[in-house]
């Protein structure tokens, strides 16, 4: 983990690594896995919490746990900028990476392939292939969507790319509010 800041790699040590090599199609080995998985998600936001660094919210979105959906966000000028999260587990995970979609994102950054999905290629990647299969989806968090939100957030607010909520908001209702009376 060259390259990483003392508190990420802090992080990253705190969040329990994983033992079962199973993916999707693997029946009661990947039950297994799933609770590994929540026991590595319980723990990364634990460490979050505590640290005050507190940035997404994720759960299985069926109860096979091969479709994930949540929301993370980022502070980035006393702001905070949300955005849906979501993802399937590749089938042949955990050799291959979850690829992490912020599908509100599709097409405002080259950062990002076709249906929102961020580019982790040249950074997480060949890191996951290496430390497969005790990296879970925490560890993806953590070292995949984090750094990429950290990169690529900024950017695309001060290119004018995302607005924030209030941003949105101001507009349609200084409009409503310079209507003449009916």
């Amino acid at each position: 983990m060259e390259g990483w800041d003392k508190g990420t790699k802090s992080t990253v040590g705190e969040i329990p690594l994983l033992s079962t090599r199973a993916g999707p199609r693997d029946g009661e080995a990947w039950r297994q896995r799933l609770k590994e998985e929540y026991r590595a998600l319980i723990a990364y936001t634990s460490v979050n919490k505590a640290k005050d660094n507190d940035w997404f919210r994720i759960a299985a979105a069926n109860p096979e746990g091969t479709r994930w959906e949540g929301t993370c966000w980022y502070v980035h000028n006393l702001r905070r900028y949300e955005f849906p999260l979501q993802f399937d587990m590749p089938v042949a995970y955990p050799q291959v990476a979850p690829e992490i979609e912020l599908p509100t994102l599709d097409g405002k950054t080259h950062k990002m392939y076709r249906g929102g999905k961020i580019c982790l290629t040249v950074h997480f990647k060949p890191l996951w292939a290496k430390n497969c299969p005790r990296f879970g989806l925490a560890h993806a968090l953590c070292l995949g969507l984090a750094p990429w939100l950290a990169a690529e957030v900024p950017i695309l607010v001060d290119s004018g790319m995302v607005k924030h909520k209030d941003d949105e908001a101001a507009p349609a209702e200084a409009s409503a509010s310079a209507a003449p009376p009916s």
